[in-house]
């Protein structure tokens, strides 16, 4: 359905653009069967908050602009913040060795603070939050950061890695003697005006003090959605256990970049400084410790995304126009609302907000020598094949192979194998001693070649 005609950006005023605004997140719910959805534009000088839809299809629940909702890996940067405040306080150096701290690090002694919070420290993402409920924080990390698991030299690449931030948890709770949630309560999300609420296996806390939203699925066989239950090992709580408002996030958002008296001048300066050999390839065009940084024509933007069970949120600040915007969907599909959203708000505000990279599309697709072969990522097994036409294709833990479009600098998009839509994919590596392709980067995660070329 075509949207109504509107004026001009610079001769709307507030009460139409939030109108406008308002009948698209309404328009954009029903279309991708998003049940709730929140939205805020925060310019500075103006903040419009919106909200629609339930928070919970079975119970009829409303979504209000307090419903908190499982932000999944956008808990991350409040734990980056958290260690920031710390590093404020003089009660460590992000330049620190983690292993100083941390004796379940010794096996990775270079690996530094900053780079457990930038992702290229070369920790392996660690294992599914079934495998991790059975065991401790301590157990795990030792387990999984070991120097035959390392996935490259600390500092000279980037791999998205969960267990790095339940190391930071960890070392949250080291320097501060309280647990992470009372610790990120008490020095962040308060001083935020925000009230705490976890995923329900982090405490054992009574009913929590707000509304909160269920993630939902949808039934392939019906076409309805339903309810679906979080599922986070408690050790996992710093990466991803916060369950937050789209209002929450833009505070959050604000403070990242100097407009809050929550996180100093210098902390939040540094929590999206550009982290040297951080290239995050699918995620966003570089990293901080603690904010994925996204190029929008001439602008820096940072901000972080996140996914938990049946949810789909995003956080984008813009550090020298001072623009906050914030959205949370409680299904898997609000990840195309949000694209479609950022779309309209550009057509509609003159915001151009990066909602997520572009293909590479960089020249001519080839096909270079030497990637087909297995690789890993701690219990994570990809392969790469040839195709009778002379392509690639790349599955994971042996699922259906997806076509891959290399490109001459060692990049490549994943095609739908249905529509053939290209998305952004990741690179191989090659070293440049040998010049073996010894790596490859999988929507931000890196694996390292396992068996000969």
């Amino acid at each position: 359905m075509p949207y109504p005609a509107l004026a001009p950006v610079r001769e709307r005023t507030p009460q139409l653009l939030r109108r406008a605004l308002q009948e698209r997140l309404d328009t954009l719910a029903r279309r991708h069967r998003v049940p709730g959805a929140q939205l805020v534009l925060d310019t500075g000088s103006e903040v419009l908050a919106l909200h629609t839809g339930v928070a919970d299809a079975a119970t009829g629940a409303p979504f209000t602009g307090d419903t908190a909702v499982p932000v999944g890996s956008l808990t991350k940067p409040y734990t980056a913040a958290l260690v920031l405040l710390l590093a404020d306080d003089g009660d460590l150096d992000l330049d620190d060795r983690a292993a100083a701290h941390l004796p379940e690090l010794r096996h990775l002694p270079e690996v530094t603070i900053r780079q457990l919070l930038s992702h290229t420290g070369g920790l392996p993402t660690g294992p599914d939050s079934d495998a991790a409920a059975r065991t401790t924080a301590a157990h795990y990390l030792t387990s999984v950061c070991t120097a035959q698991d390392a996935l490259f030299r600390p500092g000279t690449g980037f791999s998205y890695s969960n267990a790095g931030y339940v190391a930071a948890g960890r070392l949250v709770e080291a320097v501060t003697g309280m647990p992470w949630p009372e610790a990120v309560a008490a020095l962040l999300l308060e001083p935020l005006d925000t009230v705490p609420a976890f995923v329900d296996t982090v405490t054992t806390a009574a009913a929590p003090a707000r509304p909160v939203a269920a993630g939902h699925a949808r039934n392939a066989a019906t076409g309805r959605v339903r309810p679906v239950r979080q599922n986070l090992a408690p050790l996992e709580a710093p990466a991803g256990a916060l369950l937050v408002s789209a209002a929450d996030l833009a505070a959050l958002g604000a403070a990242a970049i100097g407009r809050s008296k929550v996180l100093p001048p210098d902390a939040a300066e540094e929590l999206r400084r550009p982290q040297p050999g951080a290239r995050p390839g699918a995620l966003a065009d570089g990293w901080g410790p603690g904010l994925a940084l996204y190029r929008q024509d001439d602008r820096l933007w940072c901000g972080h995304d996140g996914n938990a069970m049946g949810t789909s949120c995003h956080l984008r600040a813009e550090p020298d126009g001072g623009t906050v915007v914030a959205f949370t969907g409680n299904a898997g599909s609000a990840t195309a609302l949000w694209r479609e959203l950022t779309a309209d708000l550009h057509e509609l505000t003159g915001i151009a907000v990066p909602a997520a990279i572009a293909p590479v599309a960089s020249g001519e697709p080839v096909v270079p020598p030497g990637c087909v072969g297995g690789y890993a990522n701690g219990g994570i097994r990809y392969r790469v094949e040839p195709t009778r036409d002379g392509g690639l294709t790349l599955s994971v833990d042996g699922d259906l192979p997806l076509p891959l479009r290399c490109y001459a600098d060692l990049s490549y998009d994943l095609l739908d194998p249905e529509t053939g839509r290209p998305e952004p994919g990741g690179w191989f590596h090659r070293d440049p001693d040998s010049g073996v392709v010894d790596r490859v980067q999988v929507s931000g995660r890196t694996a390292r070649r396992v068996g000969p070329a």
